[in-house]
């Protein structure tokens, strides 16, 4: 992208409306969504999906990670490839990115859904958590393939899906996603998400230990909508894919209901 470097897009083109797939922390657009792309093709949706910077195959930059600079990519992302607008689906951290996104490009974005995702990031565990990045980007520089080959293992998979996701998530930037880490940390939009303009949505995974659903339920009553719930945990997208592309079909469609009638 012209003054800001290289990106990685995946685009099933078509006429469709488009959708922008904003992905999580650490995991790259094709592990975060792989499961997706087909259904919300073959339901009429042109679809985008890019590695965040640091994340994957994404943008690199000697400037430190921040979550607003995400955002701007992703509008400028949209403007090199010719469209006005978008809808936006975020995920996890992607859910902050594509609240930031509408914040600050408010016509880049047509209406946005938000899964598993949260007004903050500040509960007491995720604090705890938060802590540990400096150790978390020396393990993740002195020994990629290693530490990841190791998490992936711990979380179950065969070994031909393991050696693969093994190596995207090597791809990434140990020192951006520790402090992609660290922004969450600091991210709260409590103070101005219901302000935004555009019509929104929420996906709620309800057995999910990684971002508390209760945390979730106040962010769709920070919008001012009742959360479309999916019976799954954190990697719903993956682990429970047919069960959450049917929910988030269904919020994107709320969306565009919304949009069309404020049109």
């Amino acid at each position: 992208m012209p003054g800001r470097g290289e990106v990685f897009v995946r685009d099933t083109g078509g006429d469709g409306p488009a959708v922008l797939l904003v992905h999580g922390w650490m995991f790259p657009s094709d592990l975060n969504w792989l499961q997706s792309y087909q259904p919300l093709s073959r339901a009429g949706y042109r679809v985008l999906a890019m590695d965040l910077r640091g994340h994957g195959r994404g943008l690199r930059s000697a400037d430190r990670f921040r979550l607003s600079d995400c955002a701007d990519d992703a509008a400028a992302m949209l403007d090199a490839l010719g469209l006005a607008s978008a809808l936006v689906v975020g995920y996890s951290m992607g859910g902050p990115v594509t609240q930031l996104l509408a914040q600050r490009h408010p016509g880049s974005v047509n209406g946005f859904v938000l899964c598993a995702t949260a007004l903050d990031w500040q509960d007491a565990k995720q604090k705890a958590f938060w802590r540990t990045m400096g150790v978390l980007r020396a393990a993740m520089g002195l020994f990629p393939l290693g530490f990841w080959r190791t998490m992936v293992r711990a979380s179950g998979g065969n070994r031909q899906e393991s050696n693969w996701v093994t190596a995207e998530l090597s791809r990434g930037s140990a020192r951006d996603l520790a402090e992609a880490g660290r922004e969450l940390s600091r991210f709260d939009s409590s103070g101005w998400v219901a302000d935004l303009p555009q019509p929104a949505a929420v996906v709620l995974t309800a057995r999910d230990r990684l971002v508390p659903p209760r945390k979730q339920r106040a962010l769709a009553d920070a919008l001012g909508v009742r959360p479309h719930v999916v019976d799954a945990d954190h990697d719903a997208c993956a682990r429970s894919a047919p069960a959450f592309n049917a929910v988030l079909l269904e919020a994107l469609a709320e969306v565009r209901r919304a949009e069309a009638r404020s049109a």
